[in-house]
Parts: structure tokens; sequence; C-alpha cells
């Protein structure tokens, strides 16, 4: 996911990321103006656009021909007319089989203690592993908050169909007083090579 707020070196660190296998990237940028959403896709290939979600600004999937839009609220409808990929945010376990019904994936937050905020895991490990055996936690539902390196095996073998990386990847490049983001992409790699 990207980082909430825009920067300058945004566009060539997202291009350097799907050069090394980012097959997945949700466009976050709540409470932004939509036209710096357009100037960010606009520098990046559009043969990166199929891989692309959005979470606000909906008309940029059709744009853009993006993957997808993703909707927070697991009640909200898609836009009337919408065709195409929706992803959803699910916050309790006991929603999840509704939540994956209206949706091709949906993010299960917060799975682990949170890297930025402070926040603190949503569910216990047990509780986890339970709704594992429920059929709960499967391919369609992918892990969010406090991902890493060390947790990522932890989300497999749980048997999420993925993970959500954001403050982990993010906090190793500082967007006001870096231009070297190879860290982050050697970071990438790491985080790349334990989800496999």
């Amino acid at each position: 996911m990207t980082k909430s707020t825009f920067f300058v070196e945004e566009d060539k660190i997202l291009t350097s990321l799907f050069e090394e296998g980012m097959d997945n990237l949700h466009l976050n940028k709540p409470g932004q103006a939509p036209m710096y959403s357009e100037r960010l896709l606009t520098l990046l290939s559009e043969d990166y656009y199929s891989k692309i979600t959005v979470h606000d600004h909906f008309y940029l999937k059709s744009e853009y021909k993006l993957r997808g839009i993703h909707i927070e609220d697991i009640q909200e409808s898609a836009p009337e007319g919408y065709r195409g990929n929706v992803t959803r945010s699910c916050t309790k376990l006991e929603d999840l089989k509704i939540a994956k019904k209206n949706a091709n994936y949906v993010f299960l937050k917060p799975v682990f203690d949170s890297l930025r905020k402070g926040d603190k895991a949503g569910f216990t490990m047990e509780q986890l592993q339970e709704a594992a055996r429920q059929g709960l936690i499967d391919k369609k539902v992918y892990a969010m908050g406090g991902m890493n390196i060390d947790n990522i095996r932890i989300a497999k073998d749980l048997g999420f169909g993925g993970v959500v990386v954001c403050s982990d990847l993010w906090n190793r490049f500082d967007i006001h007083h870096e231009r070297d983001y190879r860290e982050l992409i050697t970071h990438f790699e790491r985080l790349n090579k334990a989800v496999d």
C-alpha cells in the first residue's frame, strides 16, 4: 500500500517496486485531492495500471484502466453501474464471510501490532488459528496491520492469501531528507522472498 501522503520520489520508487515484482499496489491517499493521484498515475508506466487498486476517487479506475477499487465499509455498495474488481476492509472475523461474498479479496485488520500508529492487534493467535480452521481465513483474505519480515511467514502459515505491507516498507525511506531509496528496494526484495 502507498504511503498516505505524496512525495517527490514516489513515482520512481513505485516503478522500482513494480520492476522488482510487486504485482498489486493499493493507491491509498485519504483526504488528498484527486489531481495528485492523477499526476502520480501519469508518472507511472501504463503497463502498471492493471496492478493498481484505488481507495478514493473511483473514477480513476475507468479513466486509467486500473485493476479495481477498494471500499472500506463492508456494507457499502460499489458505485452504481460499476464493473470490475472490488476489494474491502474488515475488522471482525465474524464479518469475513459476508465481506468475501462482495469482494475479490478482503483486508483483515489489524492482524499484528501496528508499526506506525501503536495500535494493538485485533485478534489473538488462537482466534486467527480458529478462523483459519473454519475456512474464514483463506486465499481471499489478506493480512494487514503490523506486517513485517518476521511475521509474513506466520500470516502465510495461517492461510492468508496475501499480506499488506505499508509502514515496514515506507519507514525505510525518509521522504523529507533522502533521495537514495535502495534500502527500501532491498527490503522489498527480502519481503518478497519471505512471501514466496
